[in-house]
């Protein structure tokens, strides 16, 4: 797991937390390899740390700790100033985000043919010159990669497309 993913995972998790409301604690425990464990049930209280998560009152639906039905909160109405946009406007704009996502979509699917053309030679190439096997996954590897990210590419534009009203 990457660095990157590490930290969504966690951010996620502590924010799952957060949302359960105050009645939970979270601790943040470092066992002798210097491993983090996060965990509301301390397996050794001595190497934990309460963590302070910041709460915006319990999820919806929850019901608090004391057993009474949560109160609900206040509907707030929008301000009779607050600036609203017309209906023929903002269709124009869903128009022009979706010209423009596919506009992006075509031209991330020229890239994806070029990296599968590209990557095809290289595999081509290695059948009949190489023949330490791992020099050629270590040439190839980056021409996969490539390929991989603009079908990732592909695949996120075609679902932003499909939000679109």
């Amino acid at each position: 797991m990457s660095r990157h993913q590490l930290v969504f995972a966690l951010s996620a998790f502590l924010a799952s937390f957060a949302a359960l409301g105050n009645n939970h604690i979270l601790y943040e425990c470092v066992d002798a390899n210097g491993n983090k464990q996060f965990t509301n049930i301390p397996a050794n209280p001595k190497s934990c740390k309460v963590l302070n998560i910041p709460s915006s009152g319990p999820a919806t639906g929850a019901a608090p700790a004391n057993g009474q039905s949560p109160a609900k909160a206040p509907r707030v109405s929008t301000p009779s100033n607050f600036p609203r946009v017309d209906r023929a406007l903002q269709q124009e704009r869903d128009n022009d985000r979706r010209r423009i996502l596919e506009n992006e979509l075509g031209t991330e699917e020229k890239l994806l043919a070029q990296a599968r053309k590209e990557l095809a030679e290289q595999e081509s190439v290695r059948l009949g010159t190489e023949r330490n096997y791992q020099r050629v996954l270590d040439r190839v590897e980056p021409f996969q990669k490539k390929v991989k990210l603009h079908e990732d590419n592909v695949a996120n534009l075609r679902r932003e497309i499909s939000k679109i009203r």
